[in-house]
């Protein structure tokens, strides 16, 4: 993380209490930043830094977003997230010992949250026992003409990762045997899993994503609703304030 602010050039910066701006988004701007080289070496390596840094994942996704032409804003914004890199050097992945081999599974998404081109921001976090082991935020594909739809794409994507990590812990002879649950803030979705007569919210929704729908008729998912306050992955899909 030091040399990242050494290349930067920002080791002596004030340090910032979030990695993202809550009250500006990431727009594009008419002012090109004059060392786009510059940018994609800074955001290839914080990049690299996710993999021990789950905080980091959403405003470093945004940042890629605009690698083939950075601009002067988005230059800010990559110093913004350097700021608090630089406050937060003792920060990491931590990983214990559990009692627990369970897998529980947090799905949500950020319905239309690009101002930019009105697609969603989807993210999950996979928990082995009491940690985590596989994150993921992504802006989605296709735009999601409502709430219902972008969550369920959110938990399609999370139950093909979920199915790759039950293979593997299968193959260890690790798997407990039991199903995972995934747990998802929207209830038109998690209705949806079981419930394959919601026609008029769902004529729409692409055949590939009942997918999971399968999973849970085979026994192998359990999606189970919680609380918005209660949702870890906000963290994955949206700007934050500190607290």
């Amino acid at each position: 993380m030091g040399d990242i602010l050494t290349r930067a050039g920002m080791t002596d910066c004030k340090p910032l209490a979030t990695p993202t701006v809550v009250t500006q988004a990431v727009t594009p701007s008419t002012k090109p930043f004059n060392n786009p080289t510059r940018y994609r070496r800074i955001v290839g390596a914080l990049k690299y830094l996710t993999i021990t840094r789950p905080d980091l994942s959403y405003a470093v996704n945004r940042l890629c977003q605009f690698m083939h032409s950075p601009t002067n804003d988005h230059w800010w914004l990559l110093k913004c997230v350097l700021r608090y890199v630089k406050g937060t050097l003792d920060y990491g992945l931590r990983l214990s010992a559990s009692s627990s081999s369970n897998i529980h599974v947090f799905s949500y998404s950020n319905w239309v949250g690009c101002l930019v081109d009105r697609k969603s921001t989807s993210g999950y976090a996979v928990f082995l026992g009491s940690n985590l082991i596989s994150w993921l935020s992504r802006k989605q594909r296709t735009v999601a003409r409502s709430s219902t739809e972008a969550e369920y794409k959110g938990l399609a994507t999370v139950s093909a990762e979920v199915t790759w990590v039950v293979s593997l812990l299968r193959e260890l002879g690790l798997h407990s045997g039991h199903p995972a649950t995934l747990w998802c803030d929207n209830l038109g979705a998690t209705y949806l899993t079981a419930n394959p007569v919601f026609h008029a919210r769902t004529k729409h929704v692409k055949i590939d994503y009942h997918f999971v729908r399968d999973k849970v008729a085979y026994g192998d998912f359990v999606v189970s609703f919680v609380s918005t306050k209660d949702q870890l992955v906000d963290i994955f899909t949206k700007p934050l304030p500190a607290p």
